[in-house]
């Protein structure tokens, strides 16, 4: 987290505070619930806190102003308790956490994690589509009414399950459900039963098998058709995907059927555990498996303000509002006024469809929004 100035840290809470006023703020099974807040330094500056009541509730974060509102996704008998022991867990939802810092994405190489562009929020957001749609519902079984998708409100989402299926499950299953998803020790004789043996024709997954098996056959079959650096995207050099490419119709009927011999492969155990672990990165690197196995952890309130970046930690109602879904438009907190700041951007900025900068340690009135967003996040000052 950047150093705040405290000037800014002053204004930021005359504007939360305000905020606050104006936006109750509402969760289910609050009486069981630990809470924490945080100031514009530390995420999690106090926690162990309940509240009997959301009236309580909203009281406390409209006299504090918080930088920061967690809450936690286990529900407790005594959540104000201490230790962690003393809570009596009763159970806990189960917590995806997804931030496009883990991405490792091309953009970030030239302006840094700290910035998030249009860019990052597209990959992160495709990383949420492909847990829900690729994983929680298929292998899973849970329905969309079952996920809940909330913005982090900064640089990425918190996919969220609470039904009743999840809730006794103990660290041991998290762990298993992250690694599952994660890609986590996946080994590929699992699902290519002659790999070892350089002498038997490859025998592999089919694109409608289940799980891991199919998912690989079906990113194969679709890296195919979309062309050579698709195929080098997965690990496969460049004078293989050139050769693949162009036997392509019979390795699609060959993976379709099993075949997965159709190319003659040298070393084809350790070409295929190559391009595996190459799909298992690529499908794994953005979930947070902490918060997942950890149900002690404190999560981002849903529609809470983010003390990065000034915007509402939004919750998106339902998958089918998820692709429309722009938290540069959606999430904007601070719509009216105007603040003189003096900005030092590389980069435009884009928020509610225009573009802010990039400035040069430029003075410059920007709408309220925009101004707090780059104080926040350190890429402003006030004069």
């Amino acid at each position: 987290m950047p150093d705040i100035d405290p000037s800014v840290q002053s204004l930021a809470r005359a504007m939360f505070r305000e905020f606050y006023s104006k936006h109750p703020i509402s969760i289910d099974n609050l009486t069981k619930r630990e809470f924490g807040f945080g100031t514009f330094d530390k995420k999690i500056a106090k926690r162990h806190i309940a509240f009997n009541n959301m009236e309580s509730l909203n009281r406390y974060i409209e006299a504090n102003a918080p930088a920061f509102v967690s809450s936690s996704p286990a529900f407790y008998e005594n959540p104000s308790g201490r230790p962690m022991e003393a809570k009596g867990w009763l159970g806990s939802e189960l917590v995806f956490d997804l931030d496009a810092t883990d991405l490792h994405l091309e953009c970030q190489k030239a302006h840094g994690t700290s910035w998030v562009c249009k860019n990052c929020l597209h990959e992160v957001k495709m990383e949420a589509f492909k847990l829900i749609e690729e994983f929680l519902i298929p292998d899973f079984g849970f329905s969309a009414k079952e996920i809940k998708i909330n913005f982090s409100g900064n640089r990425g989402y918190h996919i969220i399950i609470g039904s009743d299926s999840v809730l006794q499950l103990d660290g041991a299953a998290r762990s298993e459900i992250s690694d599952y998803v994660t890609g986590h020790n996946l080994k590929p004789e699992s699902f290519f039963p002659t790999i070892a043996d350089k002498n038997a024709r490859l025998q592999g997954p089919r694109p409608n098998d289940p799980g891991w098996g199919g998912r690989m056959a079906r990113a194969l079959v679709t890296a195919l058709n979309a062309g050579e650096p698709a195929l080098q995207s997965l690990g496969i050099s460049r004078p293989m995907a050139r050769k693949m490419y162009l036997n392509k119709a019979s390795i699609v009927m060959g993976i379709t059927t099993g075949n997965w011999d159709k190319v003659s492969i040298p070393k084809k155990d350790e070409f295929w555990r190559k391009v595996s672990e190459s799909m298992t990165i690529k499908q794994s690197d953005s979930i947070d498996s902490n918060v997942t196995k950890n149900p002690q952890h404190l999560l981002g309130m849903a529609d809470t303000l983010h003390g990065g970046t000034g915007l509402v930690a939004k919750s998106v109602q339902g998958i089918s509002s998820f692709e429309k879904f722009d938290p540069m438009k959606d999430c904007i907190a601070f719509e009216k006024g105007e603040t003189f700041v003096v900005a030092n951007t590389k980069e435009p900025l884009i928020m509610m469809g225009k573009e802010y900068g990039p400035y040069n340690n430029k003075k410059v009135v920007l709408p309220n929004f925009v101004a707090m967003y780059l104080l926040l996040k350190g890429f402003a000052k006030l004069p």
